[in-house]
């Protein structure tokens, strides 16, 4: 009886240990990367970076023209969110089936456009945490 609840006991033991191991790698995982509303992630500035290097990448500036013309992240088009007919068309233009990379100033501008992708059919929006003001400094 002993030996029974001894193979018990250590059984236990091996499964919690199992869980408390992807449990910290989930958490290490959640401090570079948020995932909200299904399709859209927040990512670090790290992480974004890493992420635009590929060719071919969908990055995309949210913000005005004109902030657009003070500077913004190499390759990024512009389509500006305060615009909603050029914002639509233009979107409609680029592959739903491709990861998209948002930006704006800082984050708020990119989040609700992130919203209106995944309404229009976009699989994955990737938003830098921050915006362009997390990126310059």
């Amino acid at each position: 009886m002993k030996k029974i609840i001894f193979t018990l006991a250590l059984t236990s033991f091996g499964f919690l240990g199992c869980g408390q191991k992807s449990t910290l790698k989930t958490n290490q995982t959640q401090k570079t990367e948020k995932q909200i509303d299904g399709n859209i992630y927040i990512l670090s500035k790290t992480k974004f970076a890493k992420a635009i290097e590929k060719k071919g990448v969908q990055l995309v500036d949210v913000r005005t023209p004109g902030e657009y013309q003070d500077g913004t992240i190499k390759d990024a088009q512009l389509i500006d969110y305060k615009q909603p007919k050029t914002f639509d068309s233009k979107f409609a233009a680029l592959d739903k089936d491709k990861p998209v990379y948002l930006f704006c100033r800082s984050g708020a501008r990119s989040q609700a456009a992130a919203k209106k992708l995944v309404e229009m059919g976009f699989k994955e929006i990737y938003d830098l945490e921050g915006g362009y003001l997390n990126w310059t400094n």
